[in-house]
């Protein structure tokens, strides 16, 4: 029996015949507990590592001039004593004001705004994976609109049956019940679909756009203001107990999201691919977004309507570092946090003594960059059609 031609090639000459046909059951990778569905580059992984020290060295000096700066001016050097002070390895307490300031004022908006930068980053990698799309954001599918129907509900009819906690308690109800009615919308045979969920999500937040502005036009003077900066976004009121209150939804969320990585690479090679892989796809599209309406619902009930840190973060990161979301999820959170610590710094220092709303400065600098995504991924694409 002769061997076909083919079968004679040099030994290092690459082998292009085609292979048998992949085991469903089976994943190529580069490593054992990989969970992509391809090798990943070692440059890759190499730029994984330096992007996530980078970040998390870029936050730590943040958060040490974040807390330092404001209109009582407070040295790292003595931030850093303070804080090893009350952790009990040395240092020294400051003097009463500057103590005060720092623990009572500083650190819990900074606190705040590493836990709602981080929900909010995170939230926006795993809506992308679960939509499929670099350009979606927790907000498709009505969360932050929901919240806002609470919160401003709340203050143009006077409710206050939990006290001082009755906007965000509202905000947060509201935000989780609104992403459960677009799903049991969108649910149809025992199935989702993403064009239906998004397309559900467009409709239920014109609805809610509605219920604000019923909502605005029955407020008086004094809860229009008050509406007004609630949806501008900021970190102004923050206090221990909001970041208190805020804490176990955020880690809930953040410690659940990576064990969802692995399944969100599979579903990137397309629902039907996935499913032969062994994904649930209907419980995996479910569960991520419960985690993403808590993280997102979270934040907004205690800082407000802030905009684009959700999109922006995680896309930036898959440029720098690829898709693969065992960095993507983690990365996007720690991206998120800097961000809003950064962003929240620069609104309170920029036009001092005012302060500006967080949420319309991550608008202003967000805006134009998200208009040059949708250039970018247009052209790259040759046209949308």
């Amino acid at each position: 029996m002769t061997t076909p031609a083919r079968h004679t090639a040099r030994p290092d000459a690459p082998d292009d015949r085609p292979g048998p046909e992949p085991d469903p059951g089976e994943l190529p990778r580069s490593e054992p507990e990989s969970g992509g569905s391809a090798p990943v580059p070692r440059t890759r992984r190499g730029v994984a590592l330096v992007l996530g020290a980078g970040l998390a060295g870029v936050l730590v000096v943040l958060v040490l001039v974040s807390a330092g700066t404001g209109a009582y001016g407070i040295p790292v050097g003595d931030v850093l004593g303070s804080l090893a002070h009350r952790a009990g390895v040395g240092g020294a307490a400051l003097e009463r004001v500057p103590e005060s300031v720092l623990w009572n004022v500083r650190l819990p908006r900074v606190v705040l705004g590493l836990l709602v930068g981080g929900s909010l980053g995170c939230a926006g990698a795993l809506t992308q994976g679960v939509f499929g799309n670099p350009l979606a954001e927790p907000g498709v599918i009505g969360i932050s609109s929901g919240a806002a129907v609470g919160a401003v509900v709340s203050i143009a009819f006077g409710l206050g049956f939990l006290g001082t906690w009755t906007v965000s308690g509202c905000a947060f109800a509201a935000g989780l019940v609104t992403v459960l009615l677009v799903y049991v919308l969108a649910r149809s045979g025992g199935r989702t679909e993403v064009v239906t969920l998004i397309l559900t999500g467009i409709a239920v937040n014109a609805f809610a756009g509605a219920l604000i502005g019923l909502s605005v036009f029955f407020a008086d003077n004094a809860q229009l203001t008050q509406i007004t900066f609630w949806q501008l976004g900021s970190l102004a009121q923050a206090t221990w107990p909001k970041v208190l209150a805020v804490l176990p939804c955020a880690l809930a969320g953040l410690l659940a999201a990576p064990f969802f990585a692995r399944r969100l690479d599979l579903l990137a090679l397309g629902e039907r691919p996935a499913r032969h892989l062994g994904v649930d796809v209907e419980r995996l599209r479910l569960g991520l977004i419960l985690v993403v309406a808590l993280l997102t619902a979270a934040a907004v009930a205690v800082a407000g309507v802030i905009t684009f840190v959700g999109l922006l973060v995680p896309h930036l990161l898959r440029m720098a570092a690829g898709p693969g979301h065992r960095f993507l999820v983690p990365g996007s959170a720690l991206g998120g946090a800097v961000v809003l610590v950064g962003a929240d710094l620069a609104a309170r220092t920029v036009a001092q003594p005012a302060e500006l709303p967080l949420g319309v400065l991550t608008a202003l600098l967000g805006s134009p960059f998200f208009f040059w995504l949708l250039r970018r991924t247009r052209r790259r694409q040759g046209g949308w059609a």
